[in-house]
């Protein structure tokens, strides 16, 4: 099995990246399987080379080394054209003019993970009603979204157990590139997981409504593409997250739980390893650890389904 963490370069790790990156790789390797790393750098305006590479020591320093070679995500635009122009080749796509204040203003549904459900005020608008600047040949004055049918999704995670979604109730037709050119997530992840060899996906329980629309997305792929890779279903786990004391989950803003405050506390690997253990249930004491000492001890079972509050100092 291959298991992957694929981090987004915007700022440098917290424990709650930290957290996601050791369950994944002990999840992998205690399997016996490989752990890949991809840089997820699709946003041009908020990721950097520097945080990428300090990222990759990071990890090295933790005790959490990845298999094979690094893949870039914004090196791979060529690849994500391709697929791109199969699925607006299938007629399942469509240009989308709305605004962020435009969609807004829809009132559509929230999740209860903020996410907005797209009203698909585009979906059905007629080519004269394009505004007067929009040119096929020209993309990059509209985004492009993937039309979802109204169907459930159904998936088994191995952690919260059996989902049913409605992909049109829940997470409604999403884009694929934005207006700016820059690649979506959910095209990048889908095409990457599938053309790496990706087996096993770990990740925060706050995605956990992307799972079906990557699902629908890579069987809609699969329909068209020679490749096999996109006829298997990784299997997902998601997790729950760190949350700092005012239940809010850990980011930049928590800098006591930013790892280069942390290395500069001259905190150890081993103690923070080991208090993210403790927090996973892995072990049931705050002891200074290494992950390849936390392989036999893996076991899904042991880790939380409720957010976990985060106070380490």
């Amino acid at each position: 099995m291959t298991g992957r963490f694929a981090p987004s370069p915007t700022g440098r790790m917290h424990l709650g990246n930290v957290f996601c990156a050791l369950l994944s790789w002990l999840s992998a390797k205690s399997q016996g399987g490989e752990w890949r790393l991809r840089i997820e750098d699709l946003d041009p305006g908020r990721s950097r080379r520097d945080y990428a590479m300090q990222l990759q020591e990071d990890l090295l320093w933790l005790g959490l080394p990845w298999d094979g070679e690094v893949v870039w995500q914004n090196e791979r635009s060529d690849i994500y054209e391709h697929y791109l122009k199969m699925l607006q080749d299938a007629g399942l796509t469509y240009p989308c003019f709305c605004t962020r204040a435009d969609i807004m203003a829809t009132q559509a549904p929230h999740e209860t993970d903020g996410r907005v459900v797209y009203a698909g005020t585009c979906r059905n608008k007629i080519p004269d009603f394009y505004p007067f600047n929009y040119s096929p040949s020209q993309p990059f004055n509209a985004a492009v979204r993937f039309m979802v049918p109204d169907e459930v999704i159904s998936f088994q995670d191995g952690h919260y157990g059996e989902q049913h979604i409605n992909l049109a109730k829940h997470c409604g037709d999403y884009i694929l590139r934005r207006k700016d050119g820059a690649w979506a997530y959910q095209l990048a992840v889908v095409v990457d997981d599938a053309l790496m060899g990706v087996t096993e996906i770990v990740r925060g329980r706050d995605l956990l409504l992307s799972t079906p629309q990557q699902i629908h997305l890579r069987q809609t792929i699969a329909s068209f593409s020679p490749f096999h890779s996109f006829n298997f279903s990784p299997f997902y786990y998601h997790h729950p997250l760190l949350v700092n004391e005012n239940g809010q989950r850990l980011c930049k803003r928590d800098h006591s739980m930013d790892l280069g405050v942390l290395r500069d506390k001259h905190t150890s690997p081993e103690e923070i390893i080991g208090y993210l253990a403790f927090l996973a249930g892995i072990i049931p004491e705050q002891t200074p650890t290494l992950p390849h000492d936390l392989l036999p001890l893996f076991d899904w079972q042991k880790v939380p389904t409720e957010d976990i509050v985060a106070t380490f100092y």
